[in-house]
């Protein structure tokens, strides 16, 4: 199992504003993949039916969520 950090946040102009943020912790198998991680994370965070649109990096997933001035970063933990 491996253990990623999930922050979520506020964004100004679309971009992360960090006014507020809210950060949690989930485990995952080493073998995940992009879409169970972001199931996991927005679980985590109680927003399991909300749409969002995905910018995956490799090693960064964002999520904006539809209609929501919010933000949502998936990275391993260190």
């Amino acid at each position: 199992m491996c253990k990623y950090s999930v922050e979520m946040t506020d964004t100004f102009a679309g971009e992360a504003n960090y006014c507020w943020a809210h950060r949690v912790e989930i485990d995952a198998p080493a073998t995940a993949t992009s879409q169970m991680l972001i199931r996991r994370a927005k679980k985590a965070l109680g927003l399991a039916p909300c749409r969002h649109r995905t910018t995956d990096w490799g090693d960064l997933i964002r999520l904006d969520l539809a209609n929501n001035p919010i933000c949502i970063f998936i990275t391993p933990a260190a």
